[in-house]
């Protein structure tokens, strides 16, 4: 059954390609092969303020660019979100796009009884595919892949994306061109499963 997709390319680099931009592109060969429906969010090409207080994330009306955004990401079943590893984590400029986005009253609503926050964003799973310069493993088994965690979990979870499935790319600044081939197959293949 064909999908609805939305590609978040979390690049903060908007002057440059890089391997995040060629996974982005495959995925969505991929998914266009199967006829799946596909749109992109560029984050690096999105100018938005960063949100300093709480009153501004809670009820600071979005910008038409943010707006435009949370459509793409209401519009979509399966979410895709790709980003390289800076410093343990996404870079600056992605989370600043999820405070923005994924904001109360769009991501979810907080309870008055002080229970858990009603999730608003369910019905939608997530594949989030990480580049670093550090074999993948080492980030998974000895740094426990604290950053990607806390996507999964505070901010996707909390919003009720879910099943969300994760691709950590290691080592990619010595990646031999058979293994870049093979990356980009298996990316094109999860496109095309719109997975």
């Amino acid at each position: 059954m064909a999908k609805r997709i939305t590609v978040i390319q979390g690049h903060p680099d908007g002057h440059a390609r890089h391997f995040c931009h060629v996974l982005a592109e495959e995925y969505m060969k991929g998914a266009k092969n199967e006829r799946h429906e596909v749109c992109s969010i560029d984050v690096a090409g999105i100018d938005f303020p960063l949100l300093r207080t709480k009153e501004d994330f809670e009820n600071a009306t979005p910008i038409n660019t943010i707006r435009q955004a949370q459509d793409a990401i209401s519009w979509a079943n399966h979410l895709v979100i790709i980003y390289p590893l800076w410093l343990g984590t996404m870079p600056a400029l992605l989370k600043a796009f999820f405070e923005q986005t994924l904001r109360p009253g769009f991501a979810f609503e907080y309870s008055d009884s002080g229970q858990m926050p009603k999730k608003r964003l369910t019905g939608r799973s997530a594949r989030i595919i990480v580049c670093m310069g550090m074999p993948a493993f080492i980030y998974q088994w000895i740094y426990f892949a604290h950053g990607l965690k806390n996507l999964e979990r505070n901010i996707l979870a909390l919003s009720g994306i879910g099943p969300i499935k994760s691709t950590l790319i290691g080592s990619i600044e010595n990646m031999s061109e058979g293994r870049r081939v093979r990356w980009l197959t298996k990316i094109r293949k999860f496109g095309e499963c719109g997975n």
